[in-house]
């Protein structure tokens, strides 16, 4: 399933794209294709299905907006006839801004739907005609079953970051969808990684696919520098955290990551106290406006540090990040690489540094093996307090001894225990009438003779 397309391109101009593209890539000051963009572009141009295999990072939006938007042709109808499918509300922003953009000097009409929004909000955007709709799975089908959107029109259909999409338990809702498309379209996919799960789903619903790889997953990007420093515990990480912050001018825009979303909170809660206004935080608890404000504002430069879960590691196009913090190392060693790979892009340079404790000797092992090298540790800035206070998740637990209690029997002296008495005892409690009538009366009672 590997691509055959093997001709290299130095420029955006030596690729087929037509001069409406071309001169909004010229004000986006883009140039020179990545090198998923680069191998990309002529194997989607040919109509073949695609599987694109990229790390974030490295323009994957890009890769394939470029030749659907050169293939696009002008339609009366109202339905859509790109249908571009990503996980998070964040990303269907992302990509409509993109789609924007590229489109710049073309008559094309883009929208995108996404939950956690009253449906009423949004469906002018689709009644009014579309020909390119970016969405969530979920609120997709919400439309589509309703009658409100017709995907009869689909000629390229498109799932990005589709292994998150999986492991976010989306498998049902992307193959309801695709059972509602026309048979005859394109389909691409792009993953910064391929599972055993992705390659089942590929089996099922893809025709003969040519995979396009620009990286394997794991390889860590040549721009990022990446560094570790050794910490006892919660406090000295916030200590630490603060001290990059206070007495580095360089750490003028960095993405922290930590492991939960109370963890999240609770990094904010402290740094923010010592950095008023400067500090964001943004999860999946947190309300879409919430989550949209702090992400535009962390973009707009208007704070200093962005507090982050795994939810922003994937697909958000964070611009000149200039430091990415792993407060805490992810279990899943591919989630390390997405999150350093928020920096360093676009041929700049970046800096990864992660917090390690003792407890992560392992996990920090499955992360050098799957990249091939080493993350070189650095010594804890003298500066830096070293505290002693425990959180309560890391205060050690004390196991109890598992012990049998010996149960005391009633004849060796129960305590209060006594024989209950005969009226209250709950043994074969059917007692029929006439054995009740002899018992109260002395004689069976009934109740007269019929008259006749």
């Amino acid at each position: 399933m590997q691509s055959n397309f093997q001709e290299q391109y130095m420029t955006f101009s030596e690729l087929n794209i037509n001069t409406p593209l071309l001169n909004a890539l010229t004000d986006l000051n883009i140039h020179t294709p990545t090198t998923i963009q680069e191998r990309a572009f002529p194997v989607i141009m040919s109509g073949r299905d695609v599987v694109g295999i990229a790390q974030t990072g490295t323009g994957k939006t890009i890769s394939y907006l470029l030749p659907v938007l050169r293939q696009w042709k002008f339609s009366k109808e109202k339905s859509p006839t790109i249908l571009v499918v990503v996980p998070t509300r964040e990303l269907v922003l992302q990509v409509v801004d993109d789609v924007e953009k590229l489109a710049k000097y073309m008559n094309i009409r883009i929208a995108g739907v996404y939950g956690g929004v009253n449906m009423s909000q949004q469906t002018p955007l689709i009644t009014a005609g579309l020909d390119v709709l970016v969405a969530t799975p979920g609120r997709l089908l919400d439309f589509a079953l309703n009658g409100t959107l017709k995907l009869k029109s689909v000629k390229r259909f498109i799932i990005d970051e589709v292994d998150e999409m999986l492991n976010l338990g989306f498998r049902p809702q992307l193959t309801r969808v695709i059972d509602l498309l026309p048979s005859k379209r394109q389909n691409l996919m792009f993953s910064a990684t391929i599972t055993e799960e992705l390659r089942t789903f590929i089996a099922d619903f893809f025709i003969d696919p040519i995979e396009v790889e620009a990286a394997r997953a794991g390889t860590p990007l040549e721009n990022i520098k990446q560094a570790g420093i050794k910490v006892p515990n919660f406090n000295t990480k916030i200590n630490l955290l603060d001290f990059l912050l206070r007495t580095n001018a360089g750490f003028s825009k960095v993405l922290v990551f930590v492991s939960t979303k109370k963890l999240a909170d609770d990094v904010f809660e402290v740094i923010s106290e010592r950095h008023p206004d400067q500090i964001g935080v943004i999860h999946s608890n947190k309300s879409q406006n919430f989550r949209l404000e702090a992400f535009r504002a962390f973009n707009n430069n208007k704070l200093r540090a962005l507090i982050a879960t795994d939810l922003v590691a994937r697909g958000l196009d964070f611009d000149d990040i200039t430091h990415v913090v792993n407060f805490d190392l992810p279990e899943v060693p591919e989630n390390y690489i997405h999150r350093i790979g928020r920096t360093g892009r676009a041929d700049k340079k970046g800096v990864a540094l992660a917090f390690i404790t003792k407890n992560d000797t392992e996990i920090r092992k499955n992360i050098e093996s799957l990249m091939n090298c080493k993350i070189q540790l650095m010594k804890m800035p003298e500066e830096v307090e070293i505290s002693n206070e425990l959180t309560e998740h890391e205060i050690p637990k004390v196991a109890m001894k598992n012990e049998l209690t010996m149960i005391t029997k009633p004849e060796d002296g129960g305590g209060a225990f006594h024989e209950k008495k005969d009226k209250n005892k709950k043994v074969n409690m059917k007692v029929r009438r006439a054995e009740a009538m002899r018992k109260k009366y002395g004689k069976p009672q009934t109740r007269g003779q019929k008259k006749k």
